[in-house]
């Protein structure tokens, strides 16, 4: 967090000191901040920053202007087959569809950001890039879905990539805020 998230680790740092780069533990100072109205504003800013700057490298990257004031709901991990990149293409399919039959009541704005390395002789795995890039082409320009509905796919992913991936990336609102935790059955 410290090396790709330099704005959030600043502010952090302000509240606790510097000491949690070393000592992930001392996080636990911040549950005294959580009531803070000024923290929780500055922690929003710092979100909206990161978000900003992911916004123009995507546009400098691949040319596709996103809203910096959509949920970023993003995807990274190796392209396979069988892994859950179908499925989200899936549930950008179905939103897009929700959209254009016009059922928008509670569906926020959404920037969907998928980024991934495949192997290079992998050939279904170069098909779903195609796919997700071929999606977002047809609802890119989708004029029903313009304000709702973006999608990219962030090619030569790498660590550098992800740097920029990360700080503005949001919990999709598909999952429930507080899901609730799985214990281990008793023994």
């Amino acid at each position: 967090m410290n090396q790709a998230n330099p704005r959030l680790s600043e502010l952090i740092s302000s509240r606790i000191g510097s000491g949690f780069v070393r000592d992930l533990a001392q996080l636990e100072k911040l549950l005294a901040h959580a009531g803070d109205a000024e923290f929780r504003k500055q922690f929003r800013a710092v979100k909206q920053a990161n978000k900003l700057s992911l916004a123009g490298y995507i546009e400098r990257k691949i040319g596709v202007r996103v809203d910096p004031n959509s949920l970023f709901d993003v995807q990274v991990k190796r392209i396979h087959e069988y892994k859950r990149q179908m499925l989200n293409v899936l549930h950008v399919i179905t939103l897009y569809n929700r959209i254009r039959a016009g059922q928008t009541d509670g569906i926020a704005p959404r920037t969907v950001i998928f980024a991934g390395k495949a192997a290079p002789g992998y050939k279904m795995a170069k098909l779903i890039i195609r796919l997700i890039n071929d999606m977002a082409a047809i609802i890119n320009h989708d004029p029903a879905v313009r304000d709702l509905l973006k999608v990219v796919f962030l090619p030569n992913y790498d660590v550098s990539t992800a740097e920029k991936i990360f700080p503005p990336a949001s919990f999709p609102s598909r999952f429930p805020p507080q899901a609730p935790r799985l214990q281990a059955p008793a023994t």
